[in-house]
């Protein structure tokens, strides 16, 4: 099963179909615009006063639209950074490991004291990364560029996939899936299943809920959670 949003389980469900997979999709993840966009236009309007731009996934990249401006970038993520290059942005840092953690980590080097740094993000998100560059004293502008949402068709669609037979693996990617899947789907139905989770904070989610990790990627991305699940079987 991948539980991804929409526009991006095929990213997941094409490579497991040539794995010999058969792909359920069942979204529980919906991207919509920010509920006040002035913030974000604002930010736009301005983008050359920033000195650096962390994009912590794909839709943060997306929503801010193809921009040439001065400020460095960073990037948590393979995914994210081929996306961001894709739309223009010259990445300078992406952390080996795909956790916001990591990527505070890997600006250490870099002086921050008065830099501004804008960081597009989810409506309701992690606040490592802000917390972490505001005590090393930069400048730093969270700013809404999307939500995430329960799409209308997913409680119908889970009622009519989690019948006998059962999904053998449950993909997660996110900790918001996670949380939206439990809150269509009774955990003990959801024990039925294996689980594979995308990395650490995912991982820490779904045990949240009472449920078991059967895989995890080790490299947190789309290819580790298909090895990670490869690794189950074997």
């Amino acid at each position: 099963m991948v539980t991804r949003a929409a526009q991006q389980a095929e990213e997941l469900a094409r490579p497991l179909r040539e794995r010999g997979a058969t792909p359920i999709l069942l979204p529980v993840i919906g991207i919509a615009p920010p509920r006040d966009p002035s913030a974000l236009a604002h930010a736009i309007a301005q983008i050359d006063s920033y000195d650096w731009i962390v994009f912590g996934s794909v839709n943060g990249v997306r929503a801010l639209g193809k921009q040439h401006c001065r400020a460095r970038i960073a990037t948590v993520g393979a995914a994210t950074r081929e996306f961001a290059e894709q739309q223009g942005f010259a990445v300078s840092v992406t952390p080996a490991t795909y956790v916001a953690e990591a990527l505070v980590e890997a600006l250490g080097a870099e002086d921050l004291s008065g830099r501004r740094i804008l960081i597009p993000s989810a409506a309701v998100t992690r606040d490592v990364v802000r917390e972490e560059l505001v005590r090393r004293g930069a400048l730093v502008d969270v700013i809404e560029a999307y939500r995430t949402v329960m799409p209308l068709e997913a409680g119908q669609m889970a009622s009519e996939v989690f019948q006998p037979p059962f999904p053998d693996w449950i993909t997660f990617a996110s900790s918001s899936a996670v949380d939206n899947l439990v809150a269509l789907v009774s955990p003990e139905i959801l024990r039925r299943s294996k689980i594979a989770s995308i990395g650490p904070i995912t991982s820490k989610t779904i045990r949240g809920h009472a449920l078991r990790v059967d895989a995890e990627a080790a490299i947190h991305s789309i290819a580790g959670l298909i090895d990670a699940i490869e690794n189950g079987l074997a």
